[in-house]
């Protein structure tokens, strides 16, 4: 069933990037329409788009800062002056030289270059800490022997988003962190074509994710831009599945004029598997049947992935997933049936090098996961605070990592804006509806390190609700915060949340010995009071180093000896909590985070990283490593 409730209420307002009409057209061309600034955003899901046909727009773009938002609106609010609209469809040096009359005080064509995919911040210097509204275009040349549909489909763009085709308004887009897509067929030209992208990074306090933040912000248009082909009648999504009780099981939805009683035939070779059916009068099919007996399940230690086509009329939908079942049972979390522990790591979606711009290929994210699964022995990894690039996801399949995945919503939310809910809500949706075929995720994630409150606990509520609407084959979690009791000659901690009925896995965030003033030498002694019934997960801990500094007399923080102990302390501590049932440490790398200013270990970077922003690994690195490579042998006998 194909959920359109949850697609969103897309405001764009809040961030201060509406649609407005170009004040007068550009010659020969019909008077753009403005889109109202709130309205339910239904285009088109395109799952798995990344593997259908297309043309990559990644590459040089032309960009222009615009940090007053002229592009957007005049003085006193109202449509832009014609000399500011920087989506318009026209040779700006050619109009100013043949009329004198004619101003306008932007010119595309010939401004800077900067490479997209990637964060603006790396582009030149001056954009370091820009935080705002940024303009990009671009021309390409549009199929000859394009046939059907034609949709812009971006991975993600960060924050809010307006796009423009031929000077025309083709739609746009809250979220960082989510793919999007607009159909250009109507407006896309024989021959060249333009297309201009206007990117605003700012949060307020009622985005999803409020403006106090603890790493970089990346404004920009971080992942890829593509122009996918599809024909009239396509397969807008598919979601391929083993249940929980051994089924194989199909949604699909088809989008087009015979989507309707259209004939449609799920086909996986390997498995011999060919299964026809038909959609129903809204374009659904929805089908189930005994999984095949030569099913290999998907597990970190034989990631199996099989490849899945399905196909109705001219379209062949295709996608690489892997079966496997995950659910609880009392304080276990089961992978196929069978209690695993989750040895991982969080992770922010940035790569290793020195000037990083969150950038995400293949070969980068296997870079990344590749410490965690070789190096780490670990088979799970906590994907921060952020859904992260479906590169990466799809990098976790292969590999054989569990994946905790999680939506933006942290600390100081506005819990009681309707419009952040439904914001929100979207960004979830998509989210899920991105991934559901990924085996590798095993946990959704809404909320981390929230204050209880009556709205907070109403706004997680809603999202656990859709959560479970949406994909009920997962288990559902949120880092929560902890009671500590001051009077307790030990460290004690009791978790007093009441989300925590409300989820499948309980995870806290904990950094004793670090930003408290306990001793190293006391937390192996930490109490823990938490419900029994369920697995809990320490889904953060850590400690920063700089690697290279050294204290191992005094073990002063920031040494790479105090890092190491941090972790020895906290690991003693672990294996004391009989529910615990996996562990994401803060976190696998060095990352970015302007507000870590200390000229001698920090300027800019979060350092608890266990490998530095260039890769070196810590000490700390090979005490996680030494106590997994444990865990997994117990594990294996």
């Amino acid at each position: 069933m194909r959920i359109v409730g949850l697609r969103g209420v897309l405001c764009l307002a809040a961030a201060g990037l509406s649609m407005p009409a170009p004040a007068q057209s550009p010659p020969a061309q019909s008077p753009p329409v403005a889109l109202p600034l709130a309205t339910v955003q239904t285009e088109p899901l395109l799952v798995s788009a990344d593997l259908r046909d297309g043309i990559d727009l990644s590459g040089d773009w032309h960009y222009s800062i615009d940090p007053y938002r002229s592009g957007i609106a005049g003085f006193h609010g109202e449509a832009p002056d014609r000399g500011q609209q920087r989506y318009l469809d026209i040779d700006v040096r050619q109009a100013m030289a043949a009329d004198n009359r004619t101003l306008y005080e932007f010119d595309m064509a010939h401004s800077p270059v900067a490479r997209l995919p990637g964060a603006w911040l790396a582009a030149t210097p001056e954009l370091r800490h820009y935080q705002g509204l940024v303009w990009y275009q671009r021309t390409f040349t549009a199929p000859a022997d394009r046939k059907g549909r034609v949709f812009l489909r971006f991975g993600a763009a960060n924050y809010a988003t307006v796009v423009y085709l031929n000077g025309q308004p083709l739609g746009r887009h809250e979220g960082g962190f989510t793919p999007f897509a607009f159909e250009a067929t109507r407006l896309l030209r024989d021959g060249e074509n333009q297309i201009t992208i206007g990117v605003d990074s700012a949060a307020t306090p009622t985005t999803v994710p409020p403006p106090v933040t603890d790493w970089e912000n990346y404004g920009g248009v971080t992942r890829e831009i593509r122009l996918v082909q599809t024909p009239a009648t396509y397969v807008d999504t598919a979601w391929v599945r083993l249940t929980r009780d051994g089924k194989l099981a199909v949604d699909a939805h088809l989008d087009g004029p015979a989507a309707a009683n259209a004939p449609v035939r799920l086909t996986i070779a390997d498995l011999k598997l060919d299964l026809a059916g038909k959609t129903d009068a809204a374009g659904n099919w929805r089908a189930t049947m005994a999984a095949p007996r030569a099913l290999v399940r998907w597990s970190p230690e034989q990631p199996k992935l099989y490849d899945v086509t399905l196909s109705s009329g001219e379209d062949r939908w295709r996608d690489r997933i892997g079966f496997r079942t995950v659910e609880r049972r009392g304080a276990d979390i089961l992978l196929n049936g069978k209690p695993v522990f989750l040895r991982g790591i969080s992770m922010h979606e940035e790569e290793i090098g020195a000037n990083p711009a969150r950038i995400i290929t293949p070969a980068n994210a296997r870079a990344l996961l590749g410490e965690i699964k070789e190096g780490l022995h670990g088979n799970y990894v906590r994907l921060s605070h952020y859904p992260h690039s479906e590169v990466m996801t799809r990098a976790a399949d292969e590999l054989g990592l569990l994946v905790w995945s999680e939506v933006p919503v942290y600390w100081m939310v506005a819990w009681g804006n309707t419009q952040t809910l439904a914001t929100a809500r979207n960004m979830l949706a998509e989210n899920i509806l991105r991934d559901r075929n990924r085996a590798s995720i095993a946990i959704w994630s809404v909320a981390n390190e929230t204050p209880v409150s009556d709205a907070r606990n109403a706004f997680l509520r809603q999202l656990i609700a859709d959560v479970r609407a949406l994909d009920d084959t997962r288990l559902v979690s949120a880092a929560l915060l902890v009671e500590r009791d001051r009077a307790a000659k030990v460290p004690t901690m009791a978790m007093a949340d009441p989300l925590a009925a409300d989820l499948d896995v309980l995870a806290i965030n904990t950094y004793n010995g670090w930003y408290t003033g306990d001793r190293l030498a006391d937390l192996p002694g930490s109490v823990w009071q938490i419900p029994d019934d369920k697995p809990l997960i320490f889904s953060e801990f850590g400690a920063d180093a700089k690697a290279g500094f050294h204290s191992p007399e005094k073990m002063q923080k920031f040494s790479e000896e105090f890092q190491a102990e941090f972790y020895r302390k906290t690991l003693e501590m672990a294996d004391r909590v009989p529910t615990l049932r996996g562990m994401s440490p803060w976190i696998l790398k060095d990352f970015r985070s302007p507000r870590r200013q200390n000229p001698d270990f920090q300027i800019g970077w979060n350092r608890k990283g266990l490998i530095s922003e260039t890769g070196e690994r810590k000490q700390a690195f090979a005490v996680l490593a030494d106590y997994y490579a444990r865990k997994a042998a117990v594990a294996g006998r």
